[in-house]
């Protein structure tokens, strides 16, 4: 029985948002004393190739767990394949007021109403700085809660710039269910002219840097067919590298009658597999081999890890499996996505 399984009881009997700060904190303290193996064993390597980038594994922590990159040395030290941080903002930001996170352990779920809360660009540009991770490292940027839509690409400009030389990748989050009208920027006439302005800051900044950073839209698992249309049009038009499917979904029906329902926010975990699979899938149809996707959404084995690639998916990531799972998931994953691969 590893350390996590031990500490889960204790853990699940504290405030879900509670619980995450202690859980990073104690990824930590076994890191810096050396006790990882306890938590879970590294998997062997699978490497994979995907956006021109090395990747040891195909099996990637989802942004969310380490909003400030504060602890990327502890939790690359569990086997991720690849780490990605943030969501993070411009300006340092409280987010939604608390309570703000529920789990609901019967359905493997977890519902978050955060809202973007983070420290701020210069607090995670110092934490990346200091860290001592060399392998692949994602970063997720948004906009500040109170910056107008017709404003946003200023907020995302900004931590492109400030993220490009760090990154190994950066992540563009317009499908947060938890900042009001951010999700509209996913509209098609909007998200090409949004697109067209972050893929000009791109090209500058590989000049600047001489290197091409590759930078992918993460959208949300609540669209309609003719929007997953649009989107895809505009991505093959725009010349991104890439897609993460999907965000959290807003929809309660998989749980339906549940007391916590009617809590709004961005709904994670096992209920999201099949909606976020069937999203991916379906952009996946639309891209064909031009754009890859990383699969995210609902992965709490490595059925489900398997189930992403089956729909498409060059690469998986999760977050809230690892809290009903713990990192022995990682290698659940990688070891299910080796015998798929033969």
């Amino acid at each position: 029985m590893s350390i996590y399984q031990l500490a889960r009881p204790l853990l699940f009997a504290l405030d879900a948002e509670r619980a995450h700060d202690l859980g990073l904190k104690a990824i930590e303290t076994a890191y810096r004393l050396g006790l990882n193996p306890l938590m879970a064993s590294r998997p062997a390597a699978l490497p994979t190739r995907v956006f021109g980038i090395d990747f040891p594994n195909p099996v990637g922590l989802a942004a969310g767990l380490d909003k400030n990159a504060a602890h990327i040395d502890a939790l690359a030290a569990l086997g991720f394949g690849f780490i990605e941080v943030g969501t993070i903002t411009p300006r340092p930001q409280p987010g939604n007021p608390k309570p703000r996170m529920f789990r609901l352990p019967e359905q493997l779920a977890v519902i978050n109403r955060l809202g973007f809360n983070n420290q701020g660009l210069d607090t995670l540009v110092r934490n990346v700085e200091c860290s001592r991770f060399q392998g692949v490292l994602g970063i997720n940027i948004g906009k500040n809660k109170d910056t107008p839509n017709e404003r946003a690409v200023d907020d995302y400009l900004l931590c492109l710039e400030r993220v490009y030389p760090l990154a190994s990748y950066i992540t563009v989050n317009i499908s947060s269910p938890n900042t009001q009208g951010l999700r509209d920027l996913q509209e098609e006439t909007a998200l090409a002219r949004f697109i067209g302005s972050l893929r000009e800051a791109q090209e500058r900044l590989a000049g600047i840097h001489g290197k091409h950073k590759p930078m992918l839209l993460k959208i949300a698992p609540d669209l309609s067919p003719t929007e997953m249309d649009g989107i895809a049009e505009v991505l093959l038009k725009s010349g991104i590298d890439g897609l993460i499917c999907t965000n959290t979904t807003i929809d309660r029906a998989v749980i339906a009658g549940h007391p916590l329902a009617a809590e709004a926010g961005g709904l994670s975990g096992k209920p999201l597999l099949e909606r976020s699979t069937s999203v991916l899938r379906g952009m996946s149809e639309r891209l064909g081999s031009r754009l890859p996707i990383i699969g995210v959404g609902g992965i709490v084995d490595g059925a489900g890890a398997v189930a992403k690639f089956a729909a498409g998916a060059s690469l998986v990531q999760f977050y809230s499996g690892m809290i009903y799972r713990g990192p022995q998931l990682i290698g659940n994953c990688v070891e299910a996505l080796r015998a798929r691969r033969g």
